[in-house]
């Protein structure tokens, strides 16, 4: 048994904030009070019973990540899905939706039962998505069927556009069938010359052409409205754009007038960020759409702490170590996503966890692998450039990283109550720097860099998986 004192707990999907004693059974949490007596524990219980002190911590959920790479099988050089999982238990993740991309690819029972198998023996909730198209080729719809029998949570050729639209159709209406999300990398090969490095300020420092954001513009218009004709739930995978953000907002508030949900309210003028010198872009900023809306639309926006951390300049800075795909893009870009954040047409936090060796980032720009690892550092970049700002509430903040990505998945995780999972993760809003990574890899621009917010401790199934001593 583990009683939990005096932390302050932040859950998004009840609304419930302030100081609580939280009393956990196995794998379940079995009571919430102001302040937990003697009397309220078991007398069987007493003599078997952890305490932590979480005075001056703020207690969540344990964190959801749908989008991590975790190179197992085929690469596990750069991570494992043991190592992996570490990392992410650092980080305060309690729950991983991995990535196909592997080889073989998850496109097959044998590959997928290898994950499953391998992800039974980790500390955290670990899933998997399967692939779209049958070895990531974009040609041959996969037995989705099959594979979401046998455990594939979504589907995903994240890492390879699917430029066939037929294919795309195809999916869609499958996913739909199985109630199932579809996740999309939105980078139209045609538009790109050299990928990983902004076609800008980035791509002139290093004398190349890089990757437009045109790239990115043509495959979410696409994608988007495929997925309003045919009701299918999509995942748009890290988005680097501000007319990508603006496309799916103006999709969202479209579905919302079509569906008679939830009426979109009005922001104040106080409350819009000036994120564009561009006047019609600011003049579309005036509407939010409301967190429960949010959950009833198909189409789900996704961004990374990087996006919304970082710009081009950081590639110039760091080299490869801040190559990635979509490219870190300009300033307007960056807030265009923080925006997307606060009035939730980006409803998802994901990390996009990519670990590459050192070897392989000691390439030249144009040679070297694109991706950060990511699982370590999302809380504490989201309290440095989203709270701490002022951009977003600690509950606003916490609901794209636990209780939203879960309802994507129809995973019952996310959320603090009575009965529900004993997955939480305790964390400070203290500064810190970062060390050296539980990771395989080290492929990240943030080590060394102070940051705001700790993780302490992260407790999966009842158990802690992780403390910071």
């Amino acid at each position: 048994m583990l009683l939990i004192k005096n932390g302050y707990i932040i859950d998004p999907k009840s609304g419930r904030n302030g100081i609580y004693d939280i009393l956990i059974k196995d794998d379940r949490i079995i009571k919430i009070l102001p302040y937990i007596m003697d009397y309220d524990i078991p007398e069987k219980d007493k003599d078997n019973i952890q305490i932590i002190d979480a005075d001056k911590m703020m207690i969540a959920p344990g964190l959801v990540d749908v989008h991590s790479h975790f190179r197992d099988p085929g690469f596990t050089y750069k991570e494992d899905i043991l190592t992996g999982s570490k990392a992410a238990a650092a980080g305060g993740y309690t729950t991983v939706v991995l990535m196909a991309n592997t080889k073989p690819a998850v496109d097959n029972p044998d590959t997928l039962n290898y994950v499953l198998d391998k992800a039974d023996e980790a500390d955290i909730h670990v899933f998997t998505c399967a692939t779209i198209t049958k070895g990531l080729k974009g040609e041959e719809l996969n037995d989705m069927d099959t594979l979401n029998e046998l455990g594939a949570i979504g589907f995903t050729d994240d890492g390879i556009p699917i430029m066939n639209e037929d294919i795309v159709i195809a999916a869609m209406k499958k996913a739909k069938e199985l109630n199932t999300p579809l996740s999309f990398h939105e980078e139209n090969p045609d538009f790109i010359t050299n990928n990983g490095i902004n076609h800008g300020k980035a791509s002139e420092y290093y004398g190349i052409e890089g990757s437009p954001r045109a790239a990115e513009i043509d495959m979410i218009s696409r994608d988007i409205n495929l997925a309003e004709k045919y009701d299918s739930p999509i995942d748009i995978q890290h988005i680097s754009t501000r007319e990508g953000v603006e496309l799916i907002r103006q999709k969202k508030l479209e579905i919302i007038r079509k569906k008679n949900l939830y009426l979109p309210l009005p922001l104040s003028n106080e409350n819009v960020t000036d994120i564009s010198s561009d006047s019609d872009y600011n003049k579309s900023v005036t509407q939010i759409i409301p967190m429960k809306t949010s959950w009833n639309i198909n189409i789900h926006g996704e961004a990374t702490p990087h996006h919304f951390s970082l710009t081009e300049d950081a590639v110039i800075e760091n080299g490869t170590l801040a190559k990635m795909n979509p490219p870190l893009r300009t300033e307007k870009d960056r807030l265009a996503i923080i925006q997307g954040l606060k009035d939730n047409t980006i409803d998802i936090i994901a990390t996009d966890h990519a670990p590459h060796s050192f070897e392989e980032k000691s390439k030249a720009i144009t040679e070297a692998p694109s991706g950060i690892i990511g699982l370590e550092t999302a809380l504490s970049l989201a309290i440095t450039n989203l709270v701490k700002p002022g951009h977003l509430t600690y509950t606003e903040m916490i609901e794209k990283f636990t209780i939203n990505p879960a309802m994507m998945y129809n995973l019952d995780y996310g959320y603090i109550e009575e009965g529900g999972p004993a997955d939480l993760v305790i964390f400070n809003d203290q500064p810190y720097i970062v060390g050296d990574p539980v990771s395989k890899s080290s492929n990240s621009p943030f080590i060394g860099k102070q940051l705001y917010g700790e993780i302490i401790y992260t407790i999966c199934d009842g158990n802690i998986v992780y403390h910071k001593e």
